[in-house]
């Protein structure tokens, strides 16, 4: 698979302060990466690196094999940055900040209206797009900010913290633009304060802490990492409860009425093997379902902080 985002060591310091302390990155091209983290853990400092806007301090990177180094031209040509805050210009109205976008992109006349057009039906602005920006909802603003990043048609996305502040409908809406994208070949490099986001989202999840990475992997390994996952096990009466507690020497009781726990992982492995033994000592059981640890938990675990925020 050809990698989008790759970097090696990578430091930055600002004083005394070290912000980020070695971190290596590799991350495929057509794919979600999540950088989760506190506030002030590194998150925004690594994008502007990445992006070309800051220089590190040691280490090494590439972005589609552009060395940000020796080549940052080509890294900002192949690229584009929705940063935390709008870059839209309320005075204008949408379709001239996108016009506006195409002139910096030194796209022809033709060329620019042509992709303002398609641009402002993709992200549902075409009503609005006669309107001063300043009038735009959230929601909109950000979609706006977003088509204008996507103006210059760059093979990798930085979204920092892209839905912080926006109602539940507007930031479903900003997931499924996402989803769009990668399916269309974007690699989108996301950071969140939004559990629930980048677990939707993420194809990946590195977790910053102290300036390093702490952990990275798919949301569900993630998940399996932290101790507490069970599978519930419902049986129809406290008899077929005591026969099962009796054959699974593991099992302890659950917090509802004739309900056993088992430790599990949430593998499909760990699941199938209790699954035979409870064929093997011919347990039926009513109902089951799997518990395993979220993203809050694995926050909690792996940085010793309270959660990031919950999606409202």
């Amino acid at each position: 698979m050809t990698t989008a985002i790759a970097a090696a060591g990578l430091r930055k310091s600002f004083g005394d302060k070290t912000v980020l302390d070695g971190i290596d990155l590799d991350i495929p091209a057509g794919s979600v990466f999540a950088l989760l983290g506190p506030n002030g853990a590194g998150k925004t400092t690594t994008v502007n690196i990445l992006s070309t806007l800051l220089k590190a301090d040691g280490g090494s990177a590439s972005v589609h094999g552009h060395d940000l180094a020796s080549d940052p031209g080509s890294v900002r040509d192949s690229i584009g940055v929705t940063g935390q805050f709008s870059a839209v210009d309320g005075l204008m109205t949408g379709e001239e900040n996108l016009r506006l976008m195409a002139d910096l992109h030194h796209l022809d006349r033709r060329d620019g209206r042509r992709t303002t057009a398609a641009l402002l039906e993709s992200f549902d602005l075409v009503d609005a797009a006669k309107k001063p920006a300043s009038t735009y909802s959230g929601g909109m603003k950000r979609r706006l900010d977003l088509a204008m990043t996507l103006v210059g048609s760059p093979k990798t996305i930085f979204l920092d913290e892209p839905t912080t502040g926006l109602d539940p409908r507007s930031r479903r809406t900003m997931w499924e633009i996402v989803r769009r994208l990668v399916a269309d070949g974007v690699t989108i490099f996301l950071t969140t304060q939004y559990l629930e986001e980048a677990d939707q989202l993420a194809d990946r999840i590195a977790v910053l802490d102290g300036g390093r990475l702490v952990a990275e992997g798919t949301p569900a390994e993630l998940k399996r990492r932290i101790p507490g996952g069970h599978v519930a096990l419902h049986f129809a009466d406290e008899a077929a409860l005591e026969a099962a507690a009796r054959a699974l020497d593991d099992a302890t009781r659950g917090g509802d009425a004739n309900t056993l726990r088992i430790p599990s992982d949430g593998s499909m492995p760990a699941l199938r093997a209790l699954l035979d033994r409870l064929d093997a000592a011919s347990i039926e059981v009513d109902e089951l379902s799997m518990h395993t640890p979220d993203l809050d938990d694995v926050f909690l675990t792996l940085t010793g902080q309270p959660h990031l925020e919950k999606t409202p």
